[in-house]
């Protein structure tokens, strides 16, 4: 995922300040071209698409605080990602836990995996009609190295799930031997299952 913005070229709208600094020779978001990224920043609008990365999180989380930085109204964040490291959502989580603006997430597409921490971190929790929700475990990373290493990167992964799973319980209200048993089977929910699971607030355009 990319959400700094290519140099304008002689063809395109200058960047302004408060828009996402260029970054030279940078391909646009998923094909969009940088003068409508720009626009959607300037709407304080954040999108996360694909697998949610260590570099995906980094840049979500750059444009995050540049725009808590800009004022206190609400920030929407577009997730359609369908899974991702747990670690990388736990940097992402902590930057909306810090925020003075209230952080909105909107799920787009199917999201699920790491990225549910993500939208139990939201002020508000919001998904288009036909969007997905699927709550399962996240993928532990590959780990090579000495037998203790592999211990301490699974002991981490564990702790780290468990987190998760307490966000989710945070937010939904379920209670903790439910979201783990789904977690575990992978549950996936439409927007109207989620909203009453509690996972979500409102169903946009209902």
């Amino acid at each position: 995922m990319r959400l700094r913005l290519d140099p304008p070229g002689p063809a395109g709208p200058p960047w302004r300040p408060g828009a996402p600094p260029p970054m030279p020779d940078e391909p646009a978001i998923g094909g969009m071209p940088p003068w409508l990224q720009e626009r959607m920043f300037e709407q304080r609008m954040v999108i996360v698409t694909g697998p949610l990365t260590g570099d995906a999180a980094t840049q979500a989380a750059a444009a995050l605080l540049t725009l808590d930085a800009l004022g206190t109204e609400p920030v929407r964040l577009h997730l359609a990602t369908p899974d991702g490291d747990l670690t990388a959502a736990f940097g992402l989580i902590d930057v909306l836990d810090s925020m003075r603006a209230p952080v909105h997430a909107l799920v787009t597409s199917l999201t699920g995996g790491a990225a549910i921490g993500v939208l139990a971190a939201a002020k508000r929790r919001l998904a288009y009609s036909h969007a997905q929700i699927r709550l399962t475990e996240p993928r532990a990373g590959a780990v090579s190295g000495t037998a203790d290493e592999v211990a301490a990167a699974a002991g981490q992964y564990l702790r780290e799930l468990e987190e998760l799973a307490l966000r989710v319980v945070a937010a939904t209200g379920q209670p903790r031997n439910r979201i783990e048993d789904d977690m575990s089977a992978g549950r996936t929910f439409t927007a109207e299952e989620a909203r009453e699971y509690g996972l979500l607030d409102e169903i946009v355009g209902r």
